[in-house]
């Protein structure tokens, strides 16, 4: 009952959202830039986004290794497609590092350090869209002159000061004990510590993890670009580099299927609100684009699953087979002894 409730929360507010934005009489257009869209632009954005997914395989490779799981590099191709495709399509978009997870920790049969991988993938992930955000309000504060900026490259600034001292807290010893007394012994927070143990003596690893993940990043911003020339909607490669970074936090806090709807809004709202650098037609139409590759992009993922699972399914008939063999043996001997 309780999944139904969530499941109808995050359709009602994509379409909730879908249709306020669509109300409006200068959105309209966006449907006429999202249906001539140049085809060329858009295979190269669905390429390039195809080499960030893989780029960001790597960066949980990378912290695999560290943590001393050596994983063929197609398996985890398979987890993380999965997990993809049932974050945009079944699951809020964290539940899909949970089925990520899961498949790691099933094939590996090291649960406790898949789970603690994936949770360390995705605070370095956050950590670079954060640090890239900041980099890219500050740039437009001092190097483009925009003061309107200020506003939000407070927000950033916080937004980044509180999660390094997260970060560094759960890393720390020192911090630990300092924020166990604040909080209280807080037993989500000490699991949290605990888990990520193994990575307190790694820095260097964690270190060359985030550096790969700048690089995806950027590589989002390039497609983001990409998107942008093939809709036609004029806005300066520049802007894309600076706001691209903070497009994902929306649908992290907001529940919706896929970003639907939330994604749009964010588009809209930091492309012609904030920036000014695009029509909200224009910011529309692009967010459209990155919806489209973002789902379609995750469609392989279903195709893993359940090829994973019929797999699965065939070793489970052949194990019981054997064992139904095995039983029978006894019995076929004893009756031959008898005879």
């Amino acid at each position: 009952m309780k999944k139904a409730i969530t499941t109808a929360l995050k359709v009602t507010i994509s379409l909730g959202l879908l249709i306020f934005l669509l109300t409006k009489p200068e959105i309209h257009q966006s449907w006429e830039l999202f249906l001539k869209a140049r085809l060329d632009l858009l295979v190269l954005a669905f390429a390039i986004y195809f080499l960030a997914i893989f780029t960001n395989i790597y960066k949980w490779q990378l912290l695999l290794k560290s943590a001393g799981m050596d994983v063929p590099f197609g398996n985890l191709t398979g987890y993380f497609f999965t997990g993809l495709f049932f974050g945009n399509f079944l699951l809020p978009m964290v539940a899909g590092d949970v089925m990520r997870g899961y498949g790691l920790a099933v094939d590996s049969e090291q649960a406790a350090e898949a789970a603690i991988s994936v949770l360390v993938d995705r605070l370095v992930g956050l950590a670079s869209f954060l640090f890239g955000g900041l980099l890219g309000v500050a740039f437009a504060l001092w190097g483009l002159g925009r003061r309107d900026f200020s506003s939000l490259a407070l927000v950033v600034l916080a937004a980044n000061i509180l999660f390094l001292l997260g970060f560094a807290s759960l890393l720390s010893r020192r911090l630990r004990k300092l924020l166990e007394r604040i909080v209280g012994g807080n037993a989500v927070f000490l699991r949290l510590s605990s888990a990520v143990n193994v990575y307190r003596e790694k820095p260097a690893a964690l270190g060359k993890a985030f550096l790969v993940a700048i690089l995806g990043l950027y590589l989002t911003s390039l497609v983001n670009w990409c998107a942008s020339e093939a809709v036609h909607a004029g806005i300066s490669p520049i802007y894309i580099f600076i706001l691209n970074p903070l497009t994902p936090f929306a649908p992290l806090l907001i529940p919706s299927v896929g970003g639907l709807g939330v994604n749009q809004g964010t588009f809209v709202f930091l492309y012609n609100n904030v920036a000014g650098v695009a029509s909200p037609a224009g910011a529309f139409s692009l967010s459209l684009v990155m919806q489209a590759i973002i789902y379609i992009t995750s469609l392989p993922g279903a195709f893993l699953w359940w090829r994973q699972k019929r797999n699965k399914e065939g070793e489970h008939g052949e194990r019981k087979g054997t064992r139904a063999e095995a039983e029978e043996s006894p019995q076929a001997e004893t009756k031959e002894a008898k005879g």
